[in-house]
This record gives structure tokens, C-alpha cells and sequence, in this order.
């Protein structure tokens, strides 16, 4: 059993090609028991943005906190805290802050998707 804050986990700056102001925190994955997956929280800032990319794995978002806009499948949706979206495997898609606080959310993928 694992009872912990996602405070105390530092963020690991994301700094690639198509990346814009944006963190991760790794929360759960195989190192704390949960073999097939892993859990991170996202952190976009004002004016940032995920790649536009694609992956031969699915994965679920859950946004926690901001206004974002998920690009999938060549149409933009309008993310709220309480959205949630299951991004098909092989799909395209981008996520960017659409205001001026950060945009955070949850994605849960399977273990090879987290790099």
C-alpha cells in the first residue's frame, strides 16, 4: 500500500522537440507496484504545449486543474476540470493550455509508454 501527496514528488522538466512549458511527475508505476502501468500528472504552462505525436499504445487523461484543448483526430476539444479522454493507440493528438494558468492533468499509460 502506497498513501503519499503528489507535492512531494519533483517535476521533471520536459524539454524535446514539439514540447512547450511543461513538466511531469511520475506518480505510481512498476517501481511502487503497479507493473503494467504508470500515472503521471502533467503541468502545462500558459502558452505551452504536449508534441503533436503519435504512439502504438492507448492512454487515459484526466484533467485536474486549468483549460486545455485536446487535438485528436483533426478536431480540437475543449478540456475543463472533470474532462477525461481515452486517446486511442496509434491516433495523433496534442494537448495545449487554452488559458493562463497551468493546465494540468492525469495520463495513465501502459509501462512502455513512459519514458
Amino acid at each position: 500500500m502506497i498513501v503519499a501527496h503528489e507535492r512531494d514528488i519533483k517535476s521533471k522538466r520536459i524539454d524535446k522537440e514539439g514540447v512547450k512549458e511543461m513538466g511531469m511527475k511520475a506518480i505510481i508505476g512498476p517501481k511502487e507496484g503497479w507493473n503494467s502501468h504508470v500515472m503521471r500528472v502533467f503541468d502545462v504552462g500558459p502558452g505551452g504545449h504536449t508534441p503533436l505525436h503519435r504512439h502504438p499504445w492507448p492512454h487515459i487523461n484526466y484533467v485536474l486543474e486549468g483549460k486545455g484543448v485536446l487535438h485528436y483526430k483533426g478536431e480540437d476539444h475543449q478540456l475543463e476540470p472533470g474532462s477525461y479522454a481515452f486517446v486511442d493507440a496509434g491516433k495523433q493528438h496534442q494537448y495545449r493550455n487554452a488559458g493562463d494558468e497551468t493546465f494540468r492533468f492525469i495520463c495513465i499509460v501502459p509501462k512502455e509508454g513512459h519514458k
